[in-house]
């Protein structure tokens, strides 16, 4: 019998074929299906490891398996592979909206090892191809080596805090991710969230990264962001502040066109709002408990897995 929260039968039959089927060095897994909704749990209440019922079996195992999950991006391929099932069937609304939401860092979130830049300090975590760069290194970007910063955490308006940069398909289901400290702003990861999307053709063909529209509210209008959309050649529905359009207007020709806007299509953009609103109703989510920003971003991973599996 499943707990409130766990995993149906549906939604396991969904998601058991994906699994990685051995463990690590040739061993086998635990029960996956009572450690993901282990996993879930903790997500779901944001409840410290060691407190998860007996019934998800040790805490260690179930966190373990998050964490390596998190470092070698198992999470995130599962999250590809649904994804990847929804677009076959043209389960996907690929109007898309960007945004970011801050999280708010619980005092048991600071205090990781700090680590040389790129190199984790924590048995388990993120591991260096030939390049120097880990799996989960182009969705952490942190604004230094080590300490606070190396974790994606600072300190803005809401306190000590992360930020989570999002984007959002037609139906509220989330994307992509990325984190940041909380200060970072929203613009300069514009390009980074949109990179991101990646979803795998279920027969032949390249991955589809390219949405059909994207809309974002004007703290995303800059020029860069704009030339970026028109070299890729995708619509967007991005409103001009008014200090730009004066400022436009001021170099007269020097200035360039008046940037197109498409009202209708920019009365969709809350559903990346919407989008937000349902990750925050995970508490771990909506909260950062977590020392380490790749198994934060584990944790969102999880919670926009949960969301594309009962949607």
């Amino acid at each position: 019998m499943t707990g409130r929260g766990a995993l149906t039968n549906a939604e396991w039959e969904r998601l058991e074929p994906l699994l990685p089927r051995g463990g690590s060095r040739g061993g086998r897994w635990s029960d996956h299906r009572k450690v993901i909704d282990g996993v879930l749990f903790r997500v779901r209440t944001g409840v410290q490891w060691r407190d998860l019922p007996e019934r998800f079996g040790p805490w260690e195992t179930v966190y373990k398996r998050h964490r390596r999950w998190s470092a070698d991006g198992t999470w995130e391929r599962l999250l590809v592979q649904v994804q990847a099932e929804q677009d076959a069937s043209d389960g996907i609304d690929w109007d898309v909206s960007v945004d970011s939401t801050t999280a708010r860092a619980h005092q048991h979130a600071a205090g990781a090892p700090k680590a040389a830049p790129g190199v984790s300090c924590v048995k388990g975590g993120p591991r260096l191809d030939e390049t120097g760069r880990s799996g989960v290194a182009e969705s952490v970007r942190p604004a230094g080596g080590g300490g606070q910063a190396g974790e994606c955490l600072g300190r803005s308006r809401g306190g000590f805090s992360t930020k989570i940069h999002l984007s959002a398909e037609g139906r509220c289901r989330p994307m992509s991710a990325l984190l940041t400290p909380g200060q970072y702003g929203d613009s300069p990861q514009f390009e980074a969230v949109l990179e991101k999307i990646r979803v795998p053709r279920v027969g032949p063909g390249r991955p589809r990264t390219r949405p059909d529209s994207v809309s974002a509210d004007k703290a995303y209008s800059s020029r860069k962001n704009r030339a970026y959309l028109r070299r890729r050649k995708i619509r967007h529905a991005i409103p001009e502040p008014r200090d730009q359009r004066a400022n436009r207007r001021r170099r007269g020709s020097v200035g360039g066109r008046p940037t197109g806007f498409d009202k209708q299509r920019y009365k969709k953009r809350n559903v990346v709002e919407r989008a937000i609103n349902r990750l925050k109703n995970h508490r771990a989510v909506a909260t950062r408990y977590d020392k380490r920003a790749y198994i934060y971003l584990g944790t969102v991973t999880v919670a926009s897995l949960v969301i594309w599996l009962r949607t």
